[in-house]
């Protein structure tokens, strides 16, 4: 018996001991004490709880043992029939050869005696004494002693046919038996071979998420790659079209469409009175980056720097595209070279007027030809430019040969040159160099407005005049 069984069962006797033993008559009576309900009703709860526990302890044990008990005996009961049967087999085999030779044994002496009896018949057949009686006497012994014989061969005969029944229920049950082996194998085997299987489909879940794992890193290069690919295409398309000459077609086409008017208008007090001058110039938007601007050359402006001792009073610049309009605020000459005039632009002017903004070239030798376009607008052509080793920043444009002239006009001052990219090269400071243009520093500055004698213009353009005067003969 299992010890902790034993040892609840013990506990359990003594606690029934214990509950059910009348102490009061066991011994002596004590003094009364006053009761106490709670504690005692507590105690009993306490004897129930322990008590109901031990029983239920014992009756889930006792279940268990039961079933354990019913299966063994059912294990039990079916092996001790399949060996009381097969013993009963194999005792009725036994029992039956016994048998079978006893028959043979009595076959054998009924036969000898037949044939002893046939040897007096034959004898007294002989002999001439025997009477009648006896011979008859004689055939009835003969004939029951073969009828004698031939109950015995029956019997014979059926013992071996039930010793056949009994070997083939015998080879019945050996045959169920192996059966009975053969599945458990099957069994036993299949169960090997699940438990492999399922190994085996762990191990290739396993790899499987390795394989997506690696997938989806390989995903992430490859969209990384095609990302990179895809910058550098971009970067490529945009170095081929960076590189390729745009034609000359296009370029004046484009300045067509984008050119904006500028007009001056400015006021000085003359011999004969107050004087008025207006002048407009066709020019587009450039920008070095940060700030816009309308670029001029200072002849299509109402200012003209072989004049020396003029005081403007009023200055009032305005700018237009088609029906668009915006005023500019200030007029700047450029501390490259005065003679380039350029008008800043706010970036909500330049919304409202709505022309393109030319960038400056990056390269402005990429490619030896550039296009020139009348700063009117009435014509434009390819020519080539040459780099001047004493004079950076300026550029000898060949006016004498073109090679590919569109209108009737010859290059002249204030003319705009295009690189062939689309981008500004700069603009013509006379009929024979064109000014390289890098950025907008100003040199002098005036602010329009109707009273600009503060501003001391006279001055201002004397100082201009010195500077261009004070260039080599080839620029001014």
């Amino acid at each position: 018996m299992n010890k902790t069984l034993l040892l609840i069962l013990c506990d359990f006797l003594l606690l029934t001991l214990l509950a059910l033993t009348r102490w009061e008559s066991a011994e002596p009576p004590r003094p009364k004490q006053p009761p106490v309900p709670e504690l005692a009703a507590n105690a009993v709860t306490k004897d129930q709880d322990l008590v109901e526990t031990m029983r239920q302890s014992m009756a889930d044990e006792k279940a268990v043992r039961d079933e354990l008990a019913q299966k063994l005996s059912a294990t039990d009961a079916a092996l001790a029939a399949r060996e009381q049967s097969l013993t009963q087999v194999q005792a009725e085999r036994a029992r039956l050869a016994e048998e079978r030779n006893a028959v043979a044994a009595t076959l054998t002496e009924s036969q000898r005696a037949a044939a002893e009896l046939g040897k007096k018949v034959a004898a007294a057949s002989q002999e001439a004494t025997m009477t009648r009686e006896q011979l008859a006497q004689l055939q009835r012994e003969l004939a029951e002693k073969q009828a004698e014989a031939e109950r015995q061969r029956q019997s014979l005969a059926a013992r071996e046919k039930q010793l056949e029944e009994s070997q083939r229920q015998n080879q019945v049950l050996t045959m169920a038996v192996v059966v009975s082996e053969q599945e458990k194998k099957n069994l036993r085997e299949t169960a090997d071979s699940l438990k492999g299987q399922v190994e085996q489909e762990r191990q290739e879940r396993i790899r499987v998420q390795e394989t997506t794992t690696q997938l989806a890193q390989s995903t992430t290069k490859l969209a990384a790659g095609v990302g990179q690919l895809a910058e550098k295409s971009g970067e490529l398309t945009k170095e081929i079209r960076d590189n390729r000459p745009i034609n000359a077609n296009l370029l004046y086409n484009d300045y067509v469409g984008n050119r904006v008017i500028a007009n001056f208008a400015a006021t000085r007090r003359g011999f004969l009175g107050q004087a008025n001058r207006t002048k407009d110039a066709s020019t587009v938007l450039v920008t070095d980056g940060q700030l816009t601007y309308a670029l001029v050359h200072i002849a299509d402006t109402v200012f003209a720097l072989g004049e020396t001792g003029i005081e403007w009073e009023g200055l009032a610049v305005n700018l237009s595209k088609g029906p668009a309009q915006s005023p500019a605020g200030t007029v700047q000459f450029l501390q490259q070279d005065p003679r380039i005039v350029v008008l800043p632009l706010a970036p909500e002017q330049v919304k409202t007027l709505g022309a393109k903004v030319y960038p400056l070239a990056a390269d402005p030798f990429k490619f030896p030809e550039a296009v020139l376009i009348d700063g009117g607008g009435r014509g434009y052509g390819e020519v080539g430019f040459k780099l001047d080793p004493t004079e950076p920043g300026i550029v000898r444009v060949d006016n004498r040969l073109f090679k590919r002239l569109f209108g009737d006009f010859a290059p002249k001052r204030g003319d705009l040159v295009f690189a062939k990219t689309g981008e500004i090269l700069g603009i013509m400071v006379n009929n024979d160099y064109c000014a390289l243009l890098r950025n907008f520093a100003p040199a002098k500055t005036i602010t329009a407005g109707p009273d600009i004698k503060s501003q001391q213009t006279a001055t201002l353009f004397d100082e201009l005049i010195g500077r261009v005067r004070s260039m080599p003969l080839k620029l001014q």
